[in-house]
């Protein structure tokens, strides 16, 4: 029952990421955000190419989608099929929830799995398994966009500070484990903005933008 129940909590976690909001945005608007800006369909090029009220509406969104997958979905999945679930199995549901949504996000099948970056996603799924984590990442964040006006550079910081952040918070070792992985997938989704970051063309908030040929249209974060 349990392994049945894992199943149906990532299928439906991966449905619940998968809903590409940014470009569902766009389209509303008559844009696809995939042919502008960067071409990213995640709430920093959403908020550059459609506006602040689009951008925020996008960050909340696909922030909301990470944390119903853990909060909601897992907890009503886990109480349905394994009702006499302990502690232990139900942070399992939670924990493949949480990752079943970013991987949803990140690798969407409508959009023939060319997703985004799954910042926004991830901050939603840290909200509901490490809060406290969460707030010292976000600090990590803040300093180091304040410091460069790098949105990129600092979502790889803070990623890379989540697995020290959730030791810090006395999580569990299966939550920094599974941090670690959280922090993998964010860096490799970023390797283009890496790229861009060592040769000097990443796009700066507030900076002079780079031709359009400098981005990497298979990054649709």
């Amino acid at each position: 029952m349990f392994i049945a129940g894992y199943i149906l909590t990532a299928v439906c976690g991966y449905a619940l990421g998968s809903l590409p909001t940014g470009f569902l945005v766009g389209k509303a608007q008559g844009i696809d955000i995939r042919a502008v800006g960067s071409g990213n369909i995640g709430a920093t090029n959403v908020f550059r190419a459609l506006g602040v009220p689009a951008g925020i509406f996008v960050l909340l969104a696909d922030a909301a989608k990470g944390w119903l997958a853990v909060a909601v979905v897992a907890p009503l999945v886990c109480a349905w099929v394994c009702p006499t679930a302990g502690e232990q199995a139900r942070e399992w549901f939670r924990i493949v929830g949480g990752l079943s949504a970013v991987l949803g996000h990140n690798f969407t099948c409508w959009l023939r799995f060319r997703g985004g970056k799954g910042i926004a996603t991830s901050a939603g799924v840290l909200t509901a398994l490490v809060p406290w984590a969460l707030l010292i990442i976000l600090g990590v964040w803040i300093v180091v966009f304040a410091l460069t006006r790098y949105v990129s550079l600092a979502s790889i910081a803070a990623s890379l500070s989540l697995p020290l952040a959730t030791w810090l918070t006395h999580c569990s070792s299966t939550l920094i484990l599974i941090t670690s992985l959280m922090t993998l997938l964010a860096v490799y989704k970023h390797k283009a903005n890496i790229e861009r970051l060592i040769k000097g063309t990443e796009n700066r908030i507030g900076g002079r933008r780079s031709p359009p040929a400098s981005d990497d249209p298979k990054q649709t974060s």
